[in-house]
C-alpha cells in the first residue's frame, strides 16, 4: 500500500464497504422461495455445521426467520455421528416432521447426492454456503456460494455467517437492512473471525461493526454469560479476544458432539437459561483441552523430533481419537513440523480426516488430486476434510507426500517468521505508538498484527506463570526496561537464564493490570 488513497482504502470499514448482496449469483431465485414459505406459512429447516462459523450462521437465520413470523427448525449434525454437512438421514427426519424447504448455511455446496435425495422426499433445497465448488453443483432451487466460478459478486472471502448475512438483507426492504445488520453483526463478526476468513475489504467492515456491538451492547443473554464466564467482560474486545477466549468455548460444543447447546445459547432471551449453557460449555472446553492434549502427545511421540528425509506431509491415523479435536491437533502439528498434516479418525469401515495446511499449499487442490483414494472431501485451502476407506490410507500417505513435494520442489519444508520491521530506538515502543497500531484492526488472515524485533536485549529475570504453561520476562537494552510474555512456552523450554542475551520477535501490545497500562512485548519467537 504504497500512496495514502491505498491506504484509507484498507483501513476503511464503513459500510461503503458492502455490497449489494443480489450481486451474489442465484439470490433471487432463494428470496423467492424463502418469501413464499413465509407467505404459506412452511415449516422452514435452516441446516447448519458444527463449528462457530456453522453454528453463528444457523442462530442467525433461525432468528432472523422467526422474526418475520416463521415456524424454524434449527438443525445440526452430531459431529462424532453424523459428520459434517448435509445427509439423508437427517433429511428424512425433517421431512417427517413437517419440514418443506431446508436452508443450508455453511454446508451443502458439494451435496449433489443428498441434493437430489432431498427433491425425492418433495424438500426443496436453497444451499448457502463459502467453500469451495466442484466440477458439478447439486440441483436445489438456488445456490448461493461467493466461491462459485460463476458468481459476480466482488468480494469472494464471506464466511458462511457472511452469506448468511447477505440472505437476511437481501430478504430484507432496502429501508429496513440497517437495522438488521445491527441485529446480527455480532454473530457475523464471530462467525468470520473463527473461520478464519480474511480481514480485508467487506470483513473488515463486518468485524468492525460487530466487535463494536459486542463492546458496547446490548448483548444477547448467551453472550453475555460467555463473557462472564471466560472473564472478559467489560474488557476491551478485539478480533483476537474472540478467537481466543470467545470462540474456542463455542467451538467445544460442536467439537465433543453437543452443538445444540451452543445453538441454545446464542438463542435463548433468559439470562438464567444462558449462564447455565455457559457453564456447560467451559465444562466442555476443559474436556476438549485435555483430549486435544493426549492427542497431541502422543502424535509427538510417534513422529520424533525431526520429519524423516523425503517426508512433505505428515498422515497419521488411529482407532480411538476423538474425532472432534483431530483438527485443532493437526494445526499444533503444522506449527511444530511447519508441514502439511492430515489426521484420520479411523471409526469402523471408514476414516474421517481432518487436515490443515501451511507454506502456501492449497489443500482443496490436493485433496482434488487425490480424489481417487478418497470417498469424499470438501473445505477451503487451508482447511478440509475427507473420508477414506482404512485400506487406502498407505496408498494415500504415498501420493500426497508425492504432491505435496511437487508443489515445494522438492525442498524440505521449514518454518518462516517474517518480521516487519527491527526496532532499535527503543523509545518508538510507547504507549502512544503501541495504542495507535489500533486503528489496523481487525487484525487477522490477510491483516497480520505487525511483528516487530529488537536485537541484544539482556534477560533480567524469567518465570513461570500459569501454572507453567507461559513465560514471564523483564528484558533490558540500554537502561531501558520491558515486560514480555511468552505464552505455551515453560522457561525449561526456553532455556534462558538472567544475564542471558536474546534477539526477541513479538507482537506489541498494552497489558493492563489494576488501571494500570504498559508496553508488553508478546514474544512470538526468540534466539
Amino acid at each position: 500500500l504504497d500512496t495514502p488513497e491505498k491506504a484509507a482504502s484498507f483501513l476503511a470499514s464503513g459500510p461503503e464497504q458492502l455490497h449489494d448482496p443480489f450481486l451474489l449469483r442465484e439470490m433471487e431465485p432463494a428470496c423467492a422461495r424463502i418469501s413464499a414459505a413465509l407467505d404459506r406459512g412452511e415449516t422452514i429447516a435452516v441446516y447448519g455445521d458444527y463449528d462457530v462459523d456453522g453454528i453463528t450462521s444457523t442462530c442467525l437465520m433461525t432468528h432472523f426467520l422467526r422474526s418475520r413470523g416463521a415456524t424454524v427448525l434449527p438443525y445440526i449434525p452430531d459431529r462424532l455421528e453424523e459428520g459434517y454437512g448435509l445427509n439423508c438421514d437427517a433429511l428424512y427426519a425433517l421431512s417427517q416432521a413437517g419440514v418443506s424447504l431446508v436452508i443450508t448455511v455453511d454446508c451443502g455446496i458439494t451435496a449433489r447426492e443428498e441434493a437430489d435425495y432431498a427433491a425425492a422426499l418433495g424438500l426443496d433445497l436453497v444451499i448457502t454456503d463459502d467453500h469451495e465448488c466442484k466440477d458439478a453443483l447439486p440441483a436445489a432451487v438456488a445456490a448461493v456460494d461467493p466461491c462459485r466460478p460463476d458468481c459476480p459478486y466482488p468480494f469472494k472471502q464471506l464466511a458462511g455467517v457472511g452469506v448468511a448475512l447477505k440472505l437476511a438483507l437481501a430478504l430484507t426492504p432496502e429501508a429496513a437492512r440497517p437495522q438488521v445488520w445491527s441485529a446480527y453483526a455480532d454473530l457475523a463478526a464471530i462467525g468470520t473471525i473463527a473461520d478464519v476468513m480474511e480481514m480485508t475489504g467487506e470483513n473488515r467492515t463486518i468485524v468492525s461493526f460487530g466487535l463494536q456491538a459486542l463492546q458496547t451492547g446490548p448483548l444477547r443473554p448467551g453472550l453475555a454469560a460467555r463473557l462472564h464466564e471466560a472473564g472478559l467482560f467489560g474488557k476491551s474486545i478485539t478480533a483476537a479476544t474472540v478467537s481466543y477466549g470467545l470462540a474456542p468455548r463455542i467451538n467445544a460444543a460442536g467439537r465433543m458432539g453437543h452443538a445444540d447447546l451452543a445453538v441454545d445459547l446464542l438463542l435463548t432471551a433468559s439470562r438464567v437459561e444462558a449462564e447455565e449453557a455457559a457453564r456447560t460449555l467451559c465444562d466442555l472446553n476443559r474436556l476438549r483441552q485435555s483430549t486435544e492434549l493426549a492427542i497431541y502427545e502422543e502424535c509427538l511421540s510417534r513422529i520424533g523430533p525431526t520429519l524423516s528425509s523425503g517426508q512433505h506431509a505428515l498422515v497419521l491415523s488411529d482407532e480411538t481419537w476423538h474425532q472432534g479435536v483431530v483438527g485443532i491437533v493437526a494445526s499444533r502439528l503444522v506449527e511444530q513440523y511447519h508441514c502439511p498434516v492430515f489426521m484420520i479418525c479411523l471409526q469402523g469401515d471408514k476414516g474421517k480426516g481432518s487436515c490443515r495446511s501451511c507454506n502456501g499449499i492449497n489443500l482443496f487442490d490436493v485433496l482434488t488430486a487425490c480424489s481417487d483414494l478418497l470417498l469424499g472431501f470438501g473445505g477451503h485451502a487451508a482447511a478440509a476434510g475427507f473420508t477414506i476407506l482404512p485400506e487406502q490410507i498407505p496408498a494415500f500417505r504415498d501420493k500426497i507426500n508425492r504432491v505435496v513435494g511437487r508443489l515445494l520442489h522438492g525442498a524440505p519444508p521449514v518454518s518462516v517468521l517474517e518480521v516487519d520491521s527491527e526496532i532499535t530506538d527503543l523509545s518508538l515502543l510507547s504507549l502512544v505508538n503501541v495504542d495507535s497500531l489500533s486503528q489496523m484492526e481487525p487484525f487477522g488472515a490477510g491483516n497480520p498484527r505487525p511483528v516487530l524485533c529488537v536485537s541484544g536485549l539482556t534477560v533480567e529475570s524469567c518465570s513461570d506463570v500459569g501454572n507453567g504453561r507461559h513465560l514471564k520476562l523483564k528484558l533490558v537494552k540500554n537502561d531501558r526496561r520491558l515486560d514480555a510474555i511468552f505464552f505455551s512456552v515453560s522457561n525449561q523450554e526456553a532455556s534462558l537464564s538472567p544475564g542471558d542475551r536474546i534477539d526477541a520477535a513479538f507482537i506489541p501490545q498494552i497489558n493492563e493490570y489494576r488501571g494500570f497500562r504498559t508496553v508488553q512485548l508478546q514474544l512470538l519467537d526468540l534466539r
